[in-house]
């Protein structure tokens, strides 16, 4: 077994540059929602370059509308499917999910970006470009994880299914359907940008949109009208005690480095319509933190009855009630205990590569991780290469060297967690 792991260690590091091309190819792919389609050609690529049993497909509405779980912003999926390749193991083994979302969020404002978002520029040990942090830098590890256990012909006992899914950024729907589509196994790694730290906890989340109403009048006679605007300023200060009140509750070790553990965050305000009339409807959209354990519809619940309270203080929300929407993505909270064989497992392998204990903590933001572990029943860590600072950030970009860590980490808990057959 020895000869084996350094052999894993051996053939990643020859294999840098190979990886470093794969990941360049990924980013350079801008496979934004409704884009994904050039960029999952290539992993289909890579699946038959490494041997893989591949299943390609593209979720059907009809099929995932029936799932409670099931959220999109999207009308089809037509020209963005999932995309799965299967190592079969000889059996006796346990089986593995590797998963990884290939969408990525728009660029944003290009002029904070020094390089060209897709141009996948290498310096100084990193590479830069949408994407590379979250998250394919992560698949690009897993990828190069399974072809070292093909190339040196190591036959494992259990399953690998590694899964390239879509719409992770919007709620999870990609990997809703390989759920559907009947892909289970005994355990799952997500390898999210974490800074290599473990998550087997996460928080969910979900949005909220707030409507307050004011009564119109003229600039010139403010004070005959109601501004929304000055109605709205309460409801943020109410929401903001709210979080508080949550996050006061919370007393999880796994959190204890994460400010604010499950924040509510408000994200835009719309309203008034003229500098010279008083406004009459504000609208504010914002996103919930939901902790490990909680129901969605428990912090669903605790909003609006929280809201309801304004009127207590300002009789105005008595007569004109904040009106709460549920609307648009969701992520359900996750949580595994640390004592489980999964996290025990990739902990060993964490420790053999990187001689140093991991960091396990909480995750501060939602993944796929709450569908497979709520939905498919089953047990997942949120374990990866990348800077989650970075996520989502102009100027993104990984750290070569960590990508190639995960690689020889995820190779080896392979080993462990499926089983070698002699």
């Amino acid at each position: 077994m020895v000869d084996i792991r350094e052999s894993i260690r051996a053939w990643i590091q020859e294999n840098r540059q190979e990886g470093i091309k794969l990941l360049k190819r990924f980013v350079q792919e801008a496979s934004t929602q409704g884009n994904e389609k050039h960029a999952q050609a290539i992993v289909v690529e890579k699946l038959r370059q490494i041997g893989l049993k591949i299943d390609i497909w593209e979720p059907t509405m009809r099929e995932l509308r029936k799932q409670e779980a099931f959220v999109t912003t999207r009308e089809s999926f037509e020209d963005s499917p999932n995309v799965v390749g299967v190592l079969k193991g000889r059996g006796g083994g346990r089986s593995l999910i590797l998963n990884g979302h290939i969408d990525v969020v728009p660029e944003g404002d290009l002029a904070q970006w020094s390089e060209a978002p897709y141009s996948a520029v290498v310096r100084d040990g990193k590479l830069y470009g949408r994407g590379a942090t979250d998250m394919k830098g992560g698949n690009v590890a897993l990828l190069l994880a399974i072809q070292a256990i093909q190339e040196l012909n190591i036959s494992l006992k259990g399953d690998v299914i590694f899964q390239s899914v879509i719409e992770e950024e919007s709620g999870g729907a990609g990997t809703l359907a390989c759920i559907v589509r009947g892909y289970k196994a005994d355990g799952a790694i997500i390898p999210e940008p974490t800074n290599m730290k473990i998550f087997p906890k996460q928080q969910g989340s979900m949005w909220f949109r707030l409507t307050i109403n004011g009564r119109s009048a003229h600039g010139g006679t403010r004070y005959e009208g109601v501004s929304a605007i000055e109605k709205a300023m309460n409801v943020v200060t109410h929401v903001l005690d709210l979080e508080k009140k949550r996050n006061e509750r919370i007393n999880d070790p796994l959190y204890q480095h994460i400010p604010i553990p499950i924040p509510i965050n408000l994200g835009s305000i719309k309203g008034g319509s003229w500098p010279s009339s008083v406004p009459d409807e504000v609208i504010i959209e914002g996103r919930m933190g939901v902790a490990p354990g909680e129901q969605m519809s428990h912090a669903k619940q605790e909003l609006q009855t929280w809201i309801g309270t304004l009127k207590e203080k300002d009789q105005w929300f008595e007569q004109y009630p904040v009106q709460v929407e549920w609307f648009g993505a969701h992520w359900l909270p996750s949580e595994l205990d640390v004592e489980h064989e999964l996290v025990q497992t990739l902990t060993k392998s964490f420790q053999e590569v990187k001689k140093n204990d991991p960091v396990i903590e909480a995750s501060p933001w939602g993944t796929d991780g709450g569908m497979l572990t709520n939905i498919g029943h089953i047990p997942t860590i949120v374990f990866g290469p990348g800077v989650t600072e970075m996520a989502h950030f102009p100027n993104e970009y990984i750290e070569l060297n960590t990508l190639f860590e995960a690689a020889e980490i995820i190779a080896l808990m392979m080993l462990d967690w499926c089983g070698v057959s002699e």
